[in-house]
């Protein structure tokens, strides 16, 4: 374990190795799963903002669910969190040639909207976990990902570089260059 202000990094993040293969998993993080995306408490107001721009790039199903709530709380884990479409994906999910991709990310990307999309999406397969006095900074595996992983490990890219602009928009970059000198460290060893 690696900390850093108040936050515990583990050395996973700089040991794994991680690169998105969409043509493998066809998005499937914002298919599968029980419960939605993680949301930051100043994202809620910027998901109702941006809304209106955002909804062109959404499902029919998305846009019903979104009508009657933009985002819904989990008591179990106590956070907000993106709704789903019956229990299955994320009501900000469209498809793109079979691929499930994100609807703010592609208002984004047209230049709709300034926000990429919510921090815990652009930063998966990071998960952070909130503590009253510090924050674990942990990689999640998840079977689906498995392609994932073998693409990091022939491309040689660890998990925290793969989302190194997440890192920065979360946590500035200070905290990434620490990362990138504790990673020169663990290579000398």
């Amino acid at each position: 374990m690696l900390s850093i202000d108040n936050k515990i990094v583990s050395e996973d993040i700089l040991e794994e190795h991680f690169v998105c293969d969409l043509n493998a998993c066809k998005g499937a993080c914002c298919v599968e799963g029980d419960t939605g995306a993680p949301l930051d408490q100043s994202e809620l107001q910027i998901l109702e903002d941006i809304y209106e721009a955002v909804k062109p790039y959404l499902t029919a199903d998305g846009i019903a669910v979104l009508e009657q709530k933009k985002y819904m709380w989990e008591a179990e884990d106590e956070k907000w969190k993106t709704p789903l479409i019956k229990d299955g994906p994320c009501a900000y999910v469209n498809y793109d040639n079979g691929i499930a991709v994100c609807g703010i990310e592609k208002a984004y990307l047209d230049g709709k909207v300034d926000f990429k999309k919510p921090v815990s999406c652009h930063l998966y397969p990071i998960r952070i976990t909130e503590y009253k006095s510090f924050e674990a900074v942990n990689y999640e595996r998840w079977n689906i990902c498995k392609a994932a992983c073998k693409n990091g490990n022939k491309l040689k890219v660890p998990v925290f570089r793969f989302v190194k602009d997440a890192l920065l928009r979360k946590y500035g970059e200070e905290f990434y260059n620490i990362l990138e000198a504790y990673y020169a460290q663990m290579r000398k060893r």
